[in-house]
């Protein structure tokens, strides 16, 4: 629990510690933002993911990023690194297939909308009470801000990009689902 907490503080730590190197060079860090479809871009997935366009936009990423991560981290350091890891890079990779041209997105929201949907579904991908009743609270709580989020009714807000990341976390609990022993002691997958 201790080290879940670390690296979470730690993460969102390093987040404002970013943002305030990017207000402090003029900006320079929104270059790292996805544009597009320009292959170049590729090579921001990961940074995009880091990096916000003001202090407001991350002050709104800071509280659900603190609490879905640590949720998230409770299962495992490593899983959840993990976990995250292929949220950021799908999260990207979407953006950068169909949000629209001349546009530049960056953000934890991904991130954010893509642990939602991680700890939404692992309880019942996994089959685990306690993640079933995390996945529900969850829910509760953030349901109607992520079917807000995701609709492309919203302007200036990436859908795209939170879309992509709840999509992300979905297939994170399918791509790191906990394996059950079966009778004879080898891993086995259920479903």
């Amino acid at each position: 629990m201790t080290a879940a907490a670390a690296l979470m503080g730690a993460w969102v730590a390093l987040l404002w510690l970013l943002e305030a190197v990017d207000l402090l060079s003029g900006h320079a860090l929104d270059t790292y933002g996805i544009s597009p479809r320009e292959a170049g871009e590729l090579r921001d997935l990961v940074p995009a993911a880091f990096l916000h366009f003001g202090a407001g936009h991350l002050a709104a990423n800071t509280v659900p990023l603190l609490v879905l991560g640590f949720l998230a981290a409770l299962g495992g350091i490593r899983r959840f690194l993990a976990v995250a890891a292929l949220i950021v890079v799908l999260d990207g990779l979407g953006v950068w297939l169909v949000s629209p041209a001349h546009s530049v997105t960056a953000g934890a929201s991904g991130l954010v909308f893509g642990l939602f949907g991680y700890l939404a579904a692992r309880g019942f991908v996994d089959r685990r009470p306690l993640d079933v009743a995390v996945g529900l609270l969850v829910g509760t709580v953030w349901g109607g801000t992520v079917l807000l989020g995701v609709s492309p009714a919203q302007s200036g807000v990436s859908w795209q990009g939170h879309l992509f990341g709840l999509l992300a976390g979905v297939a994170a609990a399918f791509v790191f689902r906990r394996r059950r022993p079966s009778a004879d002691g080898a891993a086995a997958i259920t479903g």
